[in-house]
């Protein structure tokens, strides 16, 4: 299929495809829903699909629906928009409202979209726009997508790195490693220099299979397109900050209270549950100095067939038991994992003397 993006986060994603939905009348329904369905959905009658799955409108008609959206999405907005215009004004002077109101309805939506992609600079069709922040010993990259002339969103990023390492080293390092596993755009606006820049714009030009630059504008819109990546940087880092010195300040309140060493940098909590003894899952969630880590969180769905249905305590003991064999068999690798400095087991003294039973 044709790649449209990045997109700043999923939630960037699903807002743009809602939207869009709304312009173009666009199926969301899976084929084996479309194959079967005898009469129009609920989201055509709240005028969100021309309904193709019942013939209110023909193959040629979905088809340039699907060409219409193309168009938006690589850079055709104001064709388009053009294009919508004078049809609506078509269909008024012909005195067919009802499709003139349609169409009416469409730019709506269309012009909705673009508001919601605040800039949209002209004179940047295809860019990605790297800013970066230091304070505090914390470092934050923000990035926007620019595509086909269109923002595509932004997004903030913390990377781990040593204090010492100036910004030109981290940018460089962290530009590398996220266009792993993307192709880059053409051009890189950036608010520093970066290290070895002609080795990494040679490897990001192998990468696209094209010429790839990088620049650090001095002046003009693109300068004040780097302004602004910076500016929201600068206040991301700070919010960062601001919940760091909270989290740090509940985790030295946790470490008090329990008379630990020094504040958890990783807890673990622990639970179990099921449906009436069948279906028997356990779960563990991870904090630490950056709150929640759900990216840390791991289901086990247990496996024990002789265990007696409903029985607590073997749940706890099965999702401990292989929770700790895996900690302690990875960390014999090169990179061991981090081991919790805090567990919490959820359940009465029974769940308790059996994460005592584990771990001792």
């Amino acid at each position: 299929g044709d790649y449209y993006g990045p997109f700043a986060s999923a939630g960037a994603v699903n807002s743009t495809l809602n939207s869009l939905q709304k312009a173009f009348l666009l199926r969301s329904c899976s084929d084996s829903v479309f194959q079967h369905r005898t009469r129009p959905c609920l989201l055509h009658q709240i005028k969100r699909c021309s309904a193709p799955c019942v013939g209110l409108i023909d193959k040629d008609g979905y088809a340039a629906l699907v060409t219409q959206a193309q168009e938006f999405l690589t850079g055709g907005a104001q064709e388009l928009r053009d294009k919508l215009t004078a049809a609506m004004q078509a269909a008024s002077a012909a005195q067919d409202f009802e499709q003139a109101a349609l169409y009416r309805d469409r730019i709506r939506a269309l012009s909705a979209v673009q508001a919601h992609q605040g800039i949209n600079p002209g004179i940047v069709r295809e860019a990605d726009v790297f800013a970066v922040c230091q304070q505090g010993g914390q470092t934050c990259i923000q990035l926007f997508f620019f595509r086909s002339g269109q923002n595509w969103g932004n997004r903030a990023y913390f990377p781990r790195a040593d204090r010492s390492l100036p910004i030109s080293e981290i940018l460089s390092a962290f530009i590398g490693q996220f266009y792993d596993n993307k192709p880059p755009p053409g051009l890189l606006l950036l608010s520093h220099p970066v290290d070895e820049a002609e080795l990494l714009t040679e490897a990001l030009s192998i990468r696209a299979g094209r010429k790839v630059k990088l620049s650090v504008p001095e002046r003009g819109e693109k300068k004040a397109l780097v302004a602004h990546a910076l500016n929201n940087a600068r206040e991301a880092l700070e919010r960062k900050l601001a919940e760091s010195a909270s989290q740090e300040k509940l985790l030295r309140g946790l470490a008090d209270s329990l008379d630990l060493p020094a504040p958890p940098q990783r807890i673990e909590v622990y639970d179990n549950s099921h449906i009436q003894g069948t279906h028997p899952v356990g779960a563990m969630i991870v904090a630490g100095p950056d709150g929640f880590q759900k990216a840390q969180y791991r289901k086990f769905n247990i496996r024990d067939t002789d265990m007696t249905p409903g029985d607590d305590y073997a749940m706890m003991r099965e999702v401990l038991t292989r929770r700790f064999r895996r900690l302690l068999r990875d960390s014999k690798g090169d990179n061991p994992p981090q081991r919790p400095d805090l567990v919490i087991i959820d359940g009465g003294a029974g769940q308790l003397n059996v994460a005592r039973d584990i771990l001792a």
